[in-house]
């Protein structure tokens, strides 16, 4: 294993790939001090206020002089916002699609208005947090022995969410919070949905199936508590209701699918150094594979892409498309100023001790992981994906509101990578953990599905890699479990991005 990685021959730093102590020999230069693994050392010097380079492009500017083989971190590192002019549509480079007849396919459920779903669930799903104990009480009656006459059914899944009422009925709070409920009710992952409000709240259930023309039926029901009589009468009654879709629900079975059906959220937490090295890239690959084959990939988590955005633009399938990213990132820059924060907020302390340094440095490698194809749309979030191919969602880059963003959007599969190690899975869509180093894949392999660290510690390819995440997405869709729900993880996850003022 080399003891450092260059990304570009134009970088003023290179990564350390183990710790190395003082002194150590590293290209022309040696280190000055102690480096820990997956840090930054400069290979030049670097006056105060000049750029530091990485992946060929700016991380931050020198707070301090620099010498070649000092460490660069936190401690000798500024942020400054990025600021400059946008190319829209100058990187389009050609998508090879496979031919239809030859694609690859996976066993899917296929729904009667033609989406594709990867899994099988009874979704109980709550209008506001008054009725989230009604709606787990009713999804925890159907355990193991309650579903077991019921092979082709996943289970009984509660959303519930802290959100629904103390805001305002309309404007970007609102209106997200009703794009996520009406992409729960209507995920090709869910055979059938019960709806649980109180009654009285702002979220109002009625008004949600009236705007998206949702009609009840034997697999999809709502009622709330007020009208019901109470708690304990709406629990029965849910349990009911939920016990009478089952029979319905299993009658769905697997047949084989195109990939054109498949919509994968790209996403990653717990990030470190070497996310943007080999997992992200790698996830990149499995991306452009996916695109060729007729599918899309979902990016997301928007203060993740700033500094990065500009490479973007130049994937836009059109300037109109690139200018509504611009649009996100302008939003974003006011969004926290209002609030009395910083674009670069981000990276988390846990991120800087993996090596992280500016949000410049995190946003280039998250960006990884949209691959090489163009840019063919941008969504607000929750926003359901109508356009085929990578696209981009408006998301915080808060993972679980993120994700749960990209599951309304349409997102039948996800893909999570991270460097620190993160515990997260996802339902109704199954989330494939892929690790960016060994050490913490063999520490974790409880909660990873693939090992990215093998392209630094074994010589595994970026194309190799990403036809191993490419296959797994295909295996998972098809059924088999990832690790992250064989644990049981996903029925805590959904958190609905809340914006705007509780009233």
């Amino acid at each position: 294993m080399a003891e450092f990685v260059r990304l570009d021959r134009s970088d003023n730093v290179v990564t350390a790939v183990r710790a190395l102590e003082a002194g150590s020999a590293i290209e022309s230069v040696t280190t000055n001090g102690l480096i820990p693994r997956g840090h930054k050392i400069a290979t030049a010097p670097i006056a105060r206020g000049e750029d530091i380079r990485k992946y060929a492009q700016i991380i931050g500017y020198a707070s301090a002089d620099i010498a070649p083989g000092d460490h660069v971190h936190t401690h000798n590192t500024e942020f400054r916002n990025t600021a400059g002019t946008y190319e829209f549509s100058t990187d389009l480079r050609p998508v090879a699609e496979i031919p239809v007849s030859k694609r690859d396919t996976f066993m899917g459920f296929r729904r009667k208005n033609g989406k594709v779903g990867t899994r099988n669930y009874i979704a109980v799903l709550t209008s506001v947090n008054c009725s989230a104990t009604a709606a787990r009480m009713i999804s925890s009656a159907f355990g193991p022995e309650e579903l077991a006459p019921y092979p082709n059914v996943d289970g009984v899944v509660a959303f519930v969410h802290g959100t629904g009422c103390g805001m305002a009925g309309s404007g970007d709070g609102f209106d997200a919070l009703q794009r996520v409920m009406w992409g729960y009710a209507r995920h090709p992952n869910h055979a059938g949905v019960l709806m649980v409000g109180l009654g009285c709240e702002m979220n109002q259930i009625d008004w949600l199936l009236e705007a998206h023309g949702i009609e009840k039926g034997p697999l999809f029901h709502a009622m709330n508590i007020q009208d019901v009589a109470g708690l304990r009468r709406t629990i029965e009654l849910g349990i009911e209701k939920v016990r009478a879709m089952l029979p319905e629900a299993n009658k769905a079975t697997r047949e084989p699918c195109p990939v054109s059906e498949l919509t994968v959220a790209l996403q990653c937490g717990g990030s470190d150094a070497w996310s943007g090295v080999t997992a992200n890239p790698a996830l990149g690959h499995a991306c452009d594979l996916l695109v060729a084959q007729g599918g899309t990939g979902v990016l997301a988590e928007t203060p993740e892409i700033y500094g990065a955005e500009h490479l973007l633009t130049r994937r836009a399938a059109s300037r109109q498309i690139g200018e509504r990213l611009i649009g996100l990132i302008e939003w974003w820059k006011d969004y926290t100023v209002r609030n009395l924060g910083s674009m670069d907020n981000n990276p988390t302390p846990g991120n800087k001790k993996g090596g992280l340094t500016t949000i410049l440095e995190k946003s280039l490698g998250a960006a990884a992981k949209g691959g090489t194809t163009p840019l063919n749309g941008v969504y607000k979030y929750a926003d359901m994906i109508t356009s085929r191919g990578f696209v981009f969602m408006d998301s915080p880059g808060y993972d679980p509101a993120s994700v749960t963003g990209q599951i309304a959007s349409g997102c039948n599969v996800v893909v999570f990578t991270t460097g620190r190690g993160s515990a997260f899975g996802s339902k109704p869509a199954p989330c494939i953990k892929v690790a960016t180093n060994t050490e913490m894949y063999q520490r974790m392999t409880e909660d990873m599905d693939i090992n990215a660290g093998t392209m630094l510690s074994d010589g595994a390819t970026l194309e190799g890699k990403g036809r191993e995440i490419y296959d797994m997405i295909l295996r998972v869709a098809s059924g088999e479990q990832s690790k992250s729900e064989a644990q049981g993880l996903g029925d805590h996850e959904f958190v609905p991005w809340q914006i705007g003022a509780t009233m």
